[in-house]
């Protein structure tokens, strides 16, 4: 037998569930898959694109060291891709939800990009990719 993995959750530091939800499901459109009293004040919330494979499991910050991490998990860089089927229908609807655009569309030779952040501060691509 074939041992088979796949990469299932991402853990993403947010500073209050509800921020979380608010920003992935209501302005991106994300799927609210689970969400979970774990007592405590801990919840197990995950959202993700409509039918893709990996999700978020989004993690409420505690303490100084994760709350100072929210938005940072990516060191400044762009560390998310949200890869799309059709660059502008999405891009449009993102704009017209409050996603805030770094840039205008561009075209790379590996497709069609632009940045966005979330409210968090975390930078993410919306792209296309060419073929």
């Amino acid at each position: 037998m074939v041992a088979q993995q796949r990469l299932a959750l991402i853990s993403l530091l947010v500073p209050s569930y509800q921020a979380g939800i608010a920003f992935f499901v209501d302005q991106m459109g994300f799927d609210l898959h689970e969400d979970t009293d774990l007592g405590g004040g801990k919840r197990w919330v995950r959202v993700g694109p409509k039918d893709a494979e990996t999700g978020f499991l989004l993690a409420k910050a505690v303490g100084a060291e994760q709350i100072a991490a929210i938005g940072n998990q990516g060191g400044g860089r762009v560390w998310l891709f949200l890869q799309t089927d059709d660059f502008a229908r999405d891009h449009a609807a993102m704009t017209t939800k409050g996603v805030t655009f770094e840039e205008a569309p561009r075209d790379e030779s590996y497709g069609q990009v632009a940045v966005f952040r979330d409210p968090f501060g975390n930078r993410w691509d919306l792209i296309q990719f060419k073929g």
